[in-house]
């Protein structure tokens, strides 16, 4: 991996601010039999193109309901976060990133595919009331098995009752050994399964029990 190929991949993952060069690219996309039109940049997740992950999860997640509040838990630049609001224009979805530019290139990405009811920002911008019918996540596995472990601990406990958040994690990082934490680490009130795989991928469904 080059010098500055190095340095993007951890700026995605860990830095507020890149230090990378912001320079813009347009692609041309469909979301979920969507189509969309959107911008990327150096320095976020996935920056050329729909990471496979992200397409395995928007590929076999199970439709959303119509309405209610939504997660996208490390949402980049935002391909989750416009199917999900595509799929159910009147939720309310909720995009969270640690990244300032991913944070900007998807509110900039809603509104030119006129999804208003996206609303991204950092965890603190999320209500501390919120609770979530639907969280979609292509989780950060490479901040480490910790810090993962930590993040997930925050948001899946805000699942609403019946509430289901699907994650896409690669087969060899580790996911079959993270259903097995999970559903030990989140107790009884959880379903914690294999929902799909696809291409070297398990979607997990985490379903907080009514």
């Amino acid at each position: 991996m080059s010098d500055e190929r190095a340095k993007n991949a951890n700026e995605q993952y860990f830095s507020a601010s890149p230090s990378s060069k912001d320079v813009r690219k347009q692609l041309e996309i469909t979301l979920r039999d969507h189509p969309v039109t959107v911008e990327t940049s150096n320095g976020v997740f996935s920056a050329h193109r729909v990471d496979l992950g992200t397409s395995v999860l928007l590929r076999h997640a199970p439709m959303p309901p119509l309405e209610g509040t939504f997660l996208d838990l490390g949402c980049g630049w935002g391909a989750i976060s416009l199917a999900l609001a595509l799929e159910s224009p009147d939720a309310t979805v909720y995009a969270v990133d640690v990244n300032e530019r991913a944070i900007e290139l998807t509110r900039h990405n809603a509104q030119v595919n006129g999804c208003g009811n996206i609303h991204a920002g950092t965890a603190a911008e999320v209500p501390e009331s919120a609770r979530f019918d639907v969280i979609w996540s292509n989780p950060p596995i490479r901040i480490g098995k910790d810090a993962l472990h930590e993040l997930l601990m925050e948001w899946l406990p805000r699942l609403a009752a019946d509430g289901h958040a699907y994650l896409v994690v690669q087969r060899n990082l580790g996911s079959d050994s993270l259903i097995k934490w999970l559903a030990e680490n989140l107790g009884e009130g959880y379903d914690v399964s294999k929902y799909a795989s696809s291409k070297g991928y398990r979607v997990i469904d985490v379903h907080k029990l009514a």
